[in-house]
């Protein structure tokens, strides 16, 4: 009978690595991987088991490094390909990646699992669409692919098409009811798409899966935030934290809930710590401008108010070429365009600065909203008033809006507050004589802001600043007043949502601009509005204004002060609670019957 060949030793070696990596014994596996390369250098299932470990232990670098020799030793290995573009993906060389992926389908094209991966290339490099084409490629090949699903619903997610991502994550779920990372994106989607408990319920089920996972805790954290459920919120990041003690949208998170609170000392050693651990973190940064402007740190809070261009409003930057001015060079004689941002309410705070720039000797080129336009031009100083998207004239330099108050080194003591700095036309004498039959003091009531469906984060704090006009019922019972409606819709469908007893003018249908809406508000005796754009106007013409303001208040109002910096005809009525506007109308009530 013939001798059975012995293993040679190097197979022995393999054959125990293996045994050792199914019992979990990486260490020793690893080391007789290596020994085996050293004996064989050309080992392919030595090269590509030894691959994956260190790919898997966090080492992509190495990782590249081996399954590069591979596919030098087996160029026709699709495997060797696959892995060496996965290792180049996680390195962030995603080109490199891409023609690693574009060989092994060369050698496999209908293999799923590199489609998937290819398309995960291509998302990093910000080419989603293609990325989507792979993935769907991807489960078109193995329609029950879990992974590619999920890959799926990020794609979706970025482009925007949130209910179809939904979709694809329902069906990696399906697949993978406990896999933690399906759900915690689901939750992200269900987050951009405002509909924030059901996005805390998907992390809440991811966290239940894997108790240790930190995107978990930071996206039920997160959704907690976005609830007004504050303490929760605190004590999620805090959670996440703990897992990531270095992970800056925890950090930041944590932040944001201690400014929601008002508790700005320690708003700002979180944002500290984010900053720490990532520099260049934009949010963090634009975030604790927020914080500081807040707290009347007006000198630290404009500068740091310059990272938004870098943070979540960089989609929305003015594309304006030419220099930009900062108040760093001499303008007298100088033509200076200022461009709008952000939102109307906005545009009506900060154009008072643009007589301050005729002051300085400038031509002043002003780009608004063309609801303003018309407004805006009765500015002193004589701006050029140019619509959004209109062609502008020359100019030497430009100057976003907001970013005036830095230029002009604004403090708290220097905030330009003479008012009126707007004016109404001449149709304010025909409001006057068309509301004088009306009893007593006319008041104009706002009760919501834009809803801004297409924006969920927008809409959500939209949400928190507005009620409905039901709430405003005990105004009715108020004798010697007549209440006007400066509720702008698209649809007034809050007139079939009057209570008995409520009579409300509404001459809104008249008004297709803010000068329209200037001329009514001149001939009021007074406007009570939450945080909307006619509350700016309001100011900005110089009448009596009460804001309404929701708990986690806009930085422009200061905590704690029923007055404003920047409106001195303003009074300020603050919700105590996060949601209950009960107390605000109380006091507002109140203040109406004493006729303060």
């Amino acid at each position: 009978m013939p001798v059975p060949p012995k293993p040679v030793p190097h197979q022995q070696k393999l054959t125990a690595a293996l045994e050792a990596l199914r019992l979990g014994q990486t260490g020793r596996a690893e080391t007789l991987l290596r020994n085996v390369i050293a004996d064989r250098p050309s080992h392919i299932e030595a090269l590509g088991t030894l691959g994956l470990l260190t790919l898997r232990t966090g080492r992509p670098e190495e990782a590249e490094r081996l399954f590069g020799r591979l596919a030098r030793v087996a160029p026709k290995s699709h495997a060797a390909h696959d892995s060496r573009g996965i290792a180049l993906t996680r390195l962030g060389r995603y080109n490199e990646a891409l023609a690693s992926f574009d060989r092994a389908q060369v050698l496999n094209e209908g293999n799923a699992e590199t489609w998937n991966n290819r398309g995960i290339a291509l998302f990093s490099l910000e080419r989603v669409a293609e990325a989507l084409a792979c993935f769907d490629k991807a489960l078109a090949l193995q329609q029950n692919f879990a992974a590619a699903h999920n890959s799926r619903g990020i794609a979706l997610t970025h482009l925007g098409r949130f209910q179809e991502a939904i979709g694809s994550f329902d069906r990696a779920i399906v697949l993978e009811r406990d896999n933690a990372e399906f759900l915690v994106n689901r939750g992200v989607t269900f987050g951009h798409m405002g509909r924030f408990q059901e996005a805390l319920e998907s992390h809440e089920r991811a966290r239940a899966h894997a108790p240790d996972s930190m995107p978990a805790h930071r996206g039920c954290a997160a959704a907690l935030e976005n609830l007004a459920r504050y303490e929760e919120a605190a004590q999620g990041y805090d959670r996440a934290i703990g897992l990531a003690p270095r992970d800056t949208g925890a950090l930041t998170g944590r932040a944001n809930v201690d400014y929601a609170r008002g508790r700005y000392q320690e708003a700002l050693k979180h944002y500290a710590a984010a900053v720490e651990a990532d520099p260049e973190y934009a949010d963090a940064h634009w975030d604790e401008s927020l914080c500081r402007l807040a707290m009347g740190d007006y000198a630290r809070g404009w500068e740091k108010y310059e990272w938004r261009w870098k943070s979540v409003l960089a989609k929305v930057k003015p594309d304006v070429p030419g220099p930009r001015w900062s108040g760093d060079f001499p303008i007298a004689g100088k033509t200076i365009l200022v461009v709008a941002e952000q939102g109307l309410g906005d545009s009506l705070q900060f154009c008072r600065y643009v007589p301050m720039l005729a002051a300085a000797g400038a031509h002043v080129v002003l780009e608004v909203p063309r609801l303003l336009t018309r407004l805006l031009s009765g500015l002193a100083g004589h701006p050029v008033i140019v619509a959004e998207g209109e062609k502008r004239p020359g100019f030497d330099a430009w100057i976003p809006m907001m970013s005036l108050p830095l230029a002009f080194r604004t403090t708290l003591e220097t905030v330009p507050d003479s008012v009126p700095y707007t004016h109404a036309g001449p149709e304010a004498a025909a409001w006057r004589s068309r509301l004088a039959s009306l009893p007593g003091r006319k008041i104009g009531l706002v009760w919501a802001g834009a809803s801004r469906p297409d924006d969920p984060l927008s809409h959500a704090v939209d949400r928190r600043r507005s009620f409905t006009i039901q709430q405003y019922f005990p105004f009715f019972n108020v004798p010697g007043v007549s209440l006007i409606s400066l509720q702008k819709s698209a649809s007034p469908a809050w007139a079939h949502a009057l209570l008995p007893g409520m009579i409300l003018h509404d001459h809104t249908a008249e008004l297709d601009d803010f000068a329209d809406t200037a001329a009514l508000v001149e001939a009021l005796d007074l406007v009570i509005s939450v945080d909307t754009a006619v509350a700016h106007l309001a100011g900005a013409l110089g009448k009596p204004v009460w804001i309404l303001n929701r708990h986690d208040q806009c930085w422009r109002w200061l905590r704690d002060r029923a007055d404003s910096p920047w409106y001195p005809t303003a009074r300020l009525f603050h919700q105590q609670t996060p949601g209950d506007w009960s107390g605000v109308i109380r006091d507002v009530t109140e203040a109406l019957r004493a006729g303060t």
